[in-house]
């Protein structure tokens, strides 16, 4: 692992920063690829991208705020602080969000898109897991296994303990995710299904490997954040491929 990478005089590159990047670029890039193929202008990508990442850097902050709310309320500075706190959660529906408000003012088939770039998330996803990998966060819990790693210059996971590698599984899972979606894409009914499988195989594989995480999340009930909310996500998947495959 490597928080930072290299420095320029006084930039640094940040691991975390550069495989965000890459996964964003690598997303654009498929989406056009596949655009023309799907009967879509792919001019359009570039532009769905912006509006989606400022929706997801948006959202995953103020659900982030939503989550850490008691916390807030006992120190509001912790507002101040910009640079970190994020759900993935709420960058996924402020990225589907910011989507969608794209193809309402261009007049696009929202779905059309909505299942054009679904595949490519997961892919971007893989590259972010990477970049968590790299920063030390969203850590696994102390492990016996030979499967582990073990972390010597993270700020954020526990330092020398070996640890469940949730990381290197988490963008495991999303580069097959990728792969799934892409031949989902070539057998569905109606508009909407790709992104409904979407909802439905992250929603699932994120309570799944919630279960092996150790890192600090908040909690309801006896679930974590992320498993309550995939509830929902899950359900609203599993409603979108079977109304649009019935209409179609």
């Amino acid at each position: 692992m490597k928080p930072d990478l290299f420095s320029i005089g006084s930039v640094t590159v940040h691991g975390y920063g550069l495989m965000i990047a890459i996964g964003v670029l690598a997303a654009v890039m498929a989406a056009e690829k596949r655009a023309p193929r799907l009967g879509l202008n792919g001019e359009h990508i570039f532009n769905i991208a912006v509006w989606g990442v400022a929706g997801g850097v948006i959202g995953a902050k103020v659900l982030y705020w939503i989550v850490e709310l008691p916390d807030i309320l006992a120190d509001p500075s912790i507002l101040l602080d910009i640079g970190h706190g994020f759900v993935i959660y709420g960058a996924i529906l402020g990225g589907i969000l910011g989507g969608f408000l794209y193809c309402r003012v261009k007049k696009l088939n929202f779905l059309a898109y909505f299942d054009l770039v679904m595949p490519s998330v997961a892919l971007a996803q893989g590259f972010g897991r990477l970049g968590c990998l790299l920063a030390g966060c969203c850590y696994g819990k102390q492990t016996d296994s030979w499967f582990h790693i073990v972390f010597t210059e993270s700020d954020l996971a526990p330092r020398g303990v070996p640890l469940i590698p949730t990381q290197i599984i988490s963008s495991a899972a999303n580069f097959l995710h990728f792969a799934v979606l892409l031949w989902i894409a070539k057998r569905v009914k109606g508009d909407g299904q790709v992104a409904g499988f979407y909802l439905i195989f992250y929603s699932v594989g994120r309570s799944l490997i919630e279960l092996l995480r150790d890192d600090p999340r908040g909690a309801v009930g006896g679930l974590s954040t992320s498993q309550f909310i995939s509830l929902f996500i899950l359900a609203a998947g599993i409603g979108l491929v079977a109304v649009r495959g019935r209409r179609k």
